[in-house]
């Protein structure tokens, strides 16, 4: 669905590996908010992370394979991977709206997980001023569990998909129906001991690690 005010959708993380649950979350508001393109973008140096082993190539490699077969145009934006210092998540929002122009609809796509660290981002509600923030969570998640601020900003924000589509930013969407639960951490040391976690990794994902002899001892 194509129109004159173009709505992308923001995927960031550090993707190490990109995994099914990722992917879930980019399909679901897929199906909710009809974008016309997703951006992924793999994290440079997460400043709240310890330092990724995993090249950046690589990862940006992986991404590209897991969201090969997605509905919708994709670009693994590498910003974050050639821009010196931290990762802030404000910053790259503010180089594609300078990219993308005033009017378009930027949704920035987060897990509960992310929600509920929301408050220790970076100028975390300067976010609001370059895009909407689209939050998938398992069903029964309660909102108390974020942080007070954080809760208070959503709630005032809340509209509809249809409403975040046609509006350049500034608002919030939480979804209940995303049940897809993978730990990054877990699959790592799955890998390192040899197992092949099909469940779990996209097949593009696996080949690639298996080829490129990634997360071994």
């Amino acid at each position: 669905m194509t129109t004159a005010t173009p709505c992308i959708a923001v995927l960031g993380g550090s993707f190490d590996p990109p995994h099914n649950g990722h992917l879930a979350l980019a399909r679901h508001f897929t199906d909710l908010l009809h974008p016309d393109a997703l951006r992924v973008v793999p994290a440079g140096n997460p400043w709240q992370k310890q330092p990724l082993q995993t090249p950046a190539q690589d990862r940006a490699a992986m991404a590209r394979a897991a969201f090969a077969g997605m509905p919708i145009p994709v670009i693994v934006d590498e910003q974050e991977i050639q821009r010196p210092g931290p990762s802030y998540t404000v910053d790259t929002l503010h180089a594609l709206r300078t990219e993308l122009g005033p009017s378009a609809s930027i949704a920035l796509l987060m897990g509960a997980d992310q929600l509920q660290r929301l408050h220790t981002w970076h100028a975390w509600r300067q976010l609001f001023a370059q895009a909407h923030l689209c939050v998938a969570t398992r069903p029964g998640f309660d909102m108390r569990t974020a942080d007070d601020a954080v809760a208070a900003e959503f709630a005032r924000r809340t509209a509809p998909p249809e409403q975040l589509r046609t509006t350049p930013h500034g608002l919030t969407l939480l979804s209940h129906d995303l049940a897809a639960d993978i730990s990054a951490t877990a699959l790592r040391a799955m890998l390192r001991r040899g197992e092949r976690p099909v469940s779990q990794l996209p097949c593009g994902v696996l080949d690639y690690i298996e080829q490129h002899h990634l997360y071994r001892d």
